[in-house]
This record gives structure tokens, sequence and C-alpha cells, in this order.
């Protein structure tokens, strides 16, 4: 495994913080450890599409399983694949789709890996009916720093299962994976739209199309007044139609540079939410749609992380409780239009009550909502820490992979199970997340 040379400034997606760092990469299942030439502290990355720093390890060297992309193993009977943990899910997609199979869950973007899918559990528009990815993870391999190779699924080595399952990689390195895959007849995607005014109308949508397997809303956090929390709710189901399955076009298009402060400005915003919201004209519509574009719309834009400026964004993930979720999602949103800043692209979806299997995970029933706030001096960071603490006080949590601002008594209330987690971490596997959580522990 030879050493490359430190590269300043890894970046995580949301490009803050910035932290220096080596990159060792991996090719082989067997490349890890290499014995006395194993680094004092590292951390397994794939594409780096987490926001903050939980994929990040100053001075530390992080294992890049790019190199580990290799299909395995699929079953065309029973939908049963097992690659290797650099796998993207776009690459199994390219794969999976013109033979009849999906992913059986799915986040707002392809080009992650499928280590970094489980290390985060990930949870799409079907968290209600089909839970985390994790879910349908049967069994992987994880290496430890000792060099012990161990198989673990619920059966076998389940304490190592369920840590390693958001367990954030510091349980280990993943070199293979079996995912469950569901089968589908057509790439098309029966979509409706419907827009909506205010909370009560989401969750009366919410509330009526529990049926439905996709389920998501984009909402406006920007505008005031009647058309505070205004937005579209999105629902979806695989088409039944049978038809020819081609394999999906590589992205065309790119954001060359950083885009300038005043493209982000409140107007702007409020420019482009407008836009968004009328765009759809009737209150309700129907169609098919191709399955990229309603799973991953920002994927045909490479780069897209550019437009919020040099300085990077943050991004809020919460989920709080239903009892406080209708109260608590007004008050988080009021208090982000208070601060006058807003997101291009804010999205709230309930979360169903099937149960992860992994210790750590973030899903729990209540109402997520997930945005981008691009980083301005003296205004975001008090704002995001304010929201943290809203929902602690609400009785929710924030999403590891989207954070860079929680504190470690914040993650404590929201993790509680933290310390029985940290009896699996491996003790060479260490990330500037955990270290900046657990610091005052």
């Amino acid at each position: 495994m030879p050493r490359t040379p430190k590269v300043p400034a890894f970046e995580s997606w949301g490009r803050y913080p910035r932290l220096d760092c080596r990159v060792e990469p991996l090719y082989w299942r067997d490349d890890f450890p290499r014995g006395t030439r194993l680094p004092p502290e590292v951390l397994p990355v794939g594409m780096g599409r987490s926001y903050g720093d939980v994929c990040l390890l100053e001075d530390g060297t992080l294992l890049s399983t790019l190199g580990m992309d290799r299909l395995l193993h699929f079953d065309p009977a029973t939908g049963l694949l097992r690659c290797e943990s650099g796998t993207t899910l776009d690459e199994i997609l390219r794969f999976a789709v013109p033979r009849g199979w999906f992913l059986p869950v799915t986040p707002g973007t392809k080009f992650v890996t499928v280590g970094g899918a489980i290390a985060n559990d990930i949870h799409g528009k079907n968290h209600h009916v089909a839970g985390t990815f994790g879910a349908h993870v049967p069994a992987f391999e994880l290496v430890r720093s000792d060099g012990a190779r161990l198989t673990c699924s619920a059966a076998e080595n389940a304490d190592l299962y369920a840590a390693t399952i958001g367990g954030m990689g510091l349980t280990g390195l993943i070199t293979w994976a079996e995912i469950q895959l569901r089968p589908i007849s057509s790439r098309k995607i029966r979509y409706e739209g419907i827009k909506f005014r205010g909370i009560d109308e989401f969750l009366a949508l919410s509330s009526s199309n529990g049926h439905a397997e996709y389920t998501v809303a984009w909402i406006d956090c920007v505008s005031r007044g009647k058309n505070f929390a205004r937005g579209i709710y999105m629902v979806g189901d695989h088409s039944e139609a049978i038809e020819e399955r081609k394999p999906s076009r590589a992205p065309r298009l790119s954001v060359p540079v950083d885009f300038p402060a005043f493209a982000l400005s409140r107007p702007s915003m409020r420019l482009f939410n407008g836009l968004y919201y009328h765009k759809q004209l009737r209150r309700h519509v129907t169609g098919l749609v191709d399955y990229e574009p309603f799973f991953y719309p920002l994927d045909a834009v490479l780069h897209w992380n550019r437009i919020y400026g040099k300085r990077g964004f943050l991004q809020f993930q919460c989920v709080i409780p239903f009892r406080y979720g209708r109260d608590g999602i007004v008050a988080i949103l009021e208090a982000i239009t208070e601060a006058g800043l807003a997101s291009f692209l804010a999205v709230l979806k309930v979360m169903g009550d099937r149960p992860s299997p992994g210790l750590m995970s973030f899903p729990q029933p209540g109402i997520t909502l997930a945005l981008d706030i691009a980083i301005k001096p003296g205004v975001t960071f008090p704002l995001f820490d304010r929201l943290a603490e809203m929902t602690r006080e609400l009785g929710g949590r924030l999403y590891p992979a989207k954070d860079a601002r929680m504190t470690g008594p914040q993650f404590r209330a929201f993790y509680p199970q933290w310390q029985q987690f940290a009896q699996y971490r491996d003790p060479a596997f260490l990330s500037a997340f955990w270290e900046r959580v657990t610091a005052d522990a």
C-alpha cells in the first residue's frame, strides 16, 4: 500500500471544513492492513459525498475504496448482488436496471459507494415502507486493523454487523457487501405532483398517500405570510409497463467555477423558490417520468456544490418525533426565515417506523427536514447552533452524515447509545466528526 503525499484541503461535499490528510488508494481486498506499514489513524472514504466532517480526518490517512469497485456475484433469480465496497450506486444501477432490478433504497444522489451507504445507513423517499439501506444488506465482510476478517450478518458477528451499519466507517474496513435488489419492469416512475400551502396540508397529503412507495416534498423556506411553507408534494411508484430498460447516460452539465456571493442573496433565493413553485402550473399533475430526474435531479449537474461559493455550505437535516413534529418544523422554518438565510432545495418527508438494523442509524418515526445553506460569516454558524439546540429540545436528532456543527452534549443526547457503539470502534479508525463530538465526554 504505497504512501501518497499529503493532500491539503481534502473536501467533503459541503466543502467545510477543509482539513489536511493523506490518501491511501486501495485496489484489492487484501490491501489492508499491511502490518507495520499501517498508519496510526485511518478512515475509509468513498466518493466524499458526506457533507460535514464525518468523512474527514485531520492529519490522518483516508483509505480510498474507489479502486475496489468490482461486481462479484449476482443471482438473476433472486436479485441478490455481491459487490466490493467501492462500487457506486450509479455502477449498480447501470448493471441492474437493464436486467430488471433496482436499488431497494436510494438517497438523492447515485454517486455514493456501497461502503458509504452502509456506514451512513442512508435512507430515501421510500423510508416509510422500506426502511434504511442497511435493512437490505444481508451480509458484508469487515476487516479490522488487527488483520481479522469477519463476515458480519444478523446471525454471524451480529454485534459488529449492527455497529457497522450507520457506524460512520469507524468499526473497520468493509471490503464487500451483499445487497438485496428489488424487481422492476420499467425505468419509468408513475409520478404525481401536488402543490400545498403550509405544514397542515403537507401532513394531510402524507397521511393520504402512505400507500405510495416514494413520497417527498420540496418546501419553500424563504417566503413568508400566506406563502409560508408552501411546496410541492411528490409521489411515485415504479411503472408496471414492460419496456426496454437502457443504461443511463453520463451527466453532460457541470458547474465550472464557484458562484459569487450575490448569486446566493436572499432576493436570488426568493426568485428561485418562486420559479420552482410556479414551474408546476396546475395544482395536481400526473405522468410517467424516468427514474433519473425523479430520484437524482441534482446528479444531472456535476460539481453543483460550487453553486454555494468558495466558502462552501452546511446541510441541516433533523428528524422530529411526530408528537412535536408539526409545531417543531414550523418553529425551525420560522427561525431560518428570521435569520435572513435560505436554501435552493429544502426537502420535507415523513419517516416510517421500520427499525434499522444499525445501532447508530439516524432515522426514527417523525418528520425530517433537510436543507443546504451557504456559509455566511457571522450568520450561518449561529443559526445552525440554534437549530441543533431546537432539535434537541424537541426530542429529535441530527444526521451525522450531514453535520459539521453539533456539539458533544448534543450528539450524546441525540444518540444515547454512543458509549455502547464506542466499544466496537476499531482503535485505529477515527474521524474528525468523532473527535469533535467525543472530545469533552
